[in-house]
């Protein structure tokens, strides 16, 4: 990620965004508490896309799972693909569903640290196995699966998985068109 314009310069321009889009990047903006969302400026110049990516995406978000869980595993997913854009927006998302630093850290460590597994319940360690797994092979295993099914409903398992390859899939979108950090002093 550099601090540059990205692949394809985002833009603030009414014109260039549309007005949907461009009132969306503006909310989006406020609710960071940053000058720009990149993520909206970048992705807005492709207007009808992003316009029916945005309620797709938001549904995940505020889906079945409950929002901790989400946050997890998309924290996970940042963590795994090295997306600091993600990152940056998540950790204070997770803050916020109830992840403090010490969870946080341990979703990072994941697996070696031993600390972090007195930090994490059964439930996070499934999310993160079967995420982890996800990641790797594009699949679960029967194993994972009925882990994961201990703690999720049928209707969670398949959010889980949607949620999962929505966020690889917006971290690979993320760093192929570069798009720079919101706020590059939060690192």
């Amino acid at each position: 990620m550099t601090a540059g314009p990205g692949r394809i310069p985002s833009t603030t321009k009414l014109r260039d965004l549309g007005l949907i889009n461009w009132v969306a990047a503006r909310l989006m903006a406020r609710t960071v508490r940053a000058p720009e969302m990149h993520l909206f400026t970048t992705l807005g110049r492709h207007r009808r896309l992003l316009w029916l990516w945005m309620p797709y995406s938001g549904a995940l978000l505020r889906g079945r799972l409950p929002r901790a869980d989400a946050e997890l595993v998309i924290l996970r997913v940042g963590h795994v693909r090295g997306c600091e854009y993600e990152l940056q927006h998540h950790r204070r998302l997770g803050r916020q569903a109830g992840l403090d630093a010490a969870t946080q850290a341990a979703i990072f460590a994941w697996p070696q640290s031993a600390d972090g597994a007195a930090t994490l319940n059964a439930r996070q360690a499934a999310l993160l196995r079967a995420t982890d797994e996800f990641l790797n092979d594009r699949t679960l295993t029967g194993a994972t699966w009925q882990q994961l099914a201990c703690h999720l409903d049928q209707r969670q398992l398949i959010e889980f998985c949607l949620l999962a390859s929505q966020y690889d899939g917006l971290a690979a979108t993320i760093t192929a068109l570069d798009i720079p950090l919101d706020n590059p002093r939060y690192r």
